[in-house]
């Protein structure tokens, strides 16, 4: 029984840490590095927000496309070529969605740490 126990403690450990982890083929930048490729024009940069929080604060250049919709609207929005930046408040959602995005067949995807929590 404690042996037992003892395997479900660890693999609900296993699996909080797997969420925390970097998704495998998914770029991570800071907010300083995004200022940076915000001047890239062949970059498609979406925001996971929800439209609410879209409206009150947003970056430049960023597409708002909500993280409930974005599988649903990533085939017919984004091209799977092209670069992908993403960003949302804290950097989980994005996170999200990027691993999202790389089962959907996109090439580049890059997550924003931090989100725009670290945005100034």
């Amino acid at each position: 029984m404690n042996v037992l126990i003892y395997l479900l403690i660890v693999l609900f450990l296993f699996f909080i840490v797997k969420g925390f982890l970097p998704i495998k083929g998914v770029n991570q930048i800071t907010t300083s590095e995004l200022k940076r490729e915000l001047m890239n024009k062949n970059k498609q940069f979406i925001d996971v927000r929800t439209p609410g929080e879209f409206k009150g604060n947003h970056i430049s250049g960023f597409k708002n496309i909500p993280l409930h919709q974005l599988a649903q609207k990533a085939e017919s929005e984004l091209s799977k070529e092209k670069d992908v930046i993403v960003i949302c408040q804290s950097g989980m959602r994005s996170q999200q969605a990027s691993k999202t995005l790389k089962k959907l067949g996109f090439i580049s995807v890059t997550n924003v740490k931090g989100g725009m929590s670290a945005w100034s």
